[in-house]
């Protein structure tokens, strides 16, 4: 076999030059291929759009009975019976404390007995008014003695009333003994125990009952919520405006909603220089009990748009405590703006300002700032996602 250089010398010259230029054009194509810069990349894209929304806001708030009644005694004594227990639910007019009734049951027979002597002494008044009379009118009595006996009939009278009196208010004294409920409710602590000693003045009350059947839920908007506050619901006056919110939900202590909408129903008079905020007051329901005097949680307040810019939240990304999406503008090619938001849910954000309706925006923005992001006048190939397929997928909630 000979060698490829002296075969190659061998070659006519036309057919060396045709050699030539063809590995010449090869090299040439390869090089070419190489610099050959890759497609734009497929991104999805949706179009800004309005919708019917609801966005929400949330204020810290406390919980309470429509009712928290001081149980204190009216009479001093002993405890002898404690009838409830902490926590128990009790009924209007169900016994919860005794105190020993023997003092006031003697007080009342001794009032009894009183009674019983005065109107005995009004008896024998009566009887010597009734002997004057015809005595007067034979002029065996003078007038002097007659009106003396009627005077000595007339104090009796009001002795009688006295000892009457005094019944009725060992009575009531016998009654206080026996401490009732003065509505439904649930009981609070009961710091005493039976045997101890209480007294009308004593400083701390025996226990609390608190009426649950409503609840009043208590919260607070800063200055600035007030004023949109006022702008946002229709009325002339606050209280029109307050019957023109739309229901609240309560949102417990571990993150739940409590089932039962409820209304907001009062707002203070005047804000509380100390924390720069106007109390407001909501009612709901407790049919069933879930929610306790003290306890706390948040009111959610929500807010109606008939029609709200509609932004989905994976399409954006924060930069400096700015919102911002990527748009594609014409030639496909990349424009980043930044948004003002007015609410949003845990989807979507409700925007005022950045973007208009039917702007094509990049549907994951926050997925490539993650790969190292877009930057404006970068070309894309726009993959359109229809607004109702990602509804389907993430709610407007």
């Amino acid at each position: 076999m000979k060698p490829l250089k002296s075969t190659l010398t061998t070659l006519p010259a036309g057919l060396l030059y045709s050699f030539f230029v063809l590995s010449v054009l090869s090299a040439c194509s390869t090089s070419q291929a190489k610099n050959e810069a890759p497609p734009p990349p497929a991104l999805p894209v949706i179009k800004a759009v309005t919708l019917p929304a609801t966005t929400f806001q949330d204020f810290p708030a406390s919980v309470e009975g429509t009712r928290d009644v001081e149980i204190r005694p009216q009479v001093d004594g002993y405890l002898t019976n404690i009838s409830v227990d902490e926590g128990a639910y009790v009924r209007k007019g169900q016994t919860l404390f005794t105190i020993d009734r023997r003092p006031y049951v003697e007080q009342l027979n001794n009032a009894t007995a009183n009674l019983q002597a005065a109107t005995a002494a009004l008896a024998n008044a009566q009887i010597n008014v009734d002997k004057l009379k015809p005595l007067l009118t034979n002029n065996v009595v003078s007038d002097v003695q007659l009106k003396s006996a009627e005077a000595s009939y007339n104090s009796a009278k009001a002795n009688v009333a006295q000892a009457q009196s005094q019944v009725e208010a060992a009575r009531i004294n016998l009654g206080f003994t026996n401490i009732t409920a003065p509505s439904d409710g649930y009981v609070g602590s009961i710091p005493f125990k039976t045997g101890s000693l209480v007294s009308r003045g004593m400083t701390g009350a025996l226990t609390t009952i608190s009426e649950v059947k409503d609840m009043r839920v208590y919260f607070s908007l800063s200055e600035t919520d007030f004023l949109k506050f006022k702008e946002k619901y229709p009325g002339n006056n606050i209280a029109e405006k307050v019957k023109g919110m739309p229901a609240v939900e309560l949102i417990l202590a571990d993150g739940s909603v409590y089932p039962e909408k409820g209304k907001v129903e009062i707002v203070e008079g005047q804000f509380d220089k100390t924390i720069g905020a106007i109390s407001l007051r909501a009612s709901f329901p407790n049919a069933q009990g879930v929610l306790r005097s003290g306890s706390t949680g948040k009111v959610r307040v929500p807010t109606l748009h008939a029609s709200a810019l509609v932004i989905p939240q994976e399409a954006t990304f924060e930069l400096q405590d700015k919102v911002f999406v990527y748009t594609v503008a014409d030639s496909n090619k990349i424009v980043t703006k930044p948004l003002t938001i007015s609410g949003k849910t845990s989807n979507y954000y409700f925007v005022t300002d950045g973007v208009k309706v039917g702007d094509n925006i990049v549907l994951s923005s926050q997925s490539t700032m993650m790969m190292g992001g877009l930057k404006d006048g970068v070309v894309i190939q726009p993959q359109i996602v229809s607004i109702d397929s990602l509804l389907k997928a993430k709610p407007l909630l």
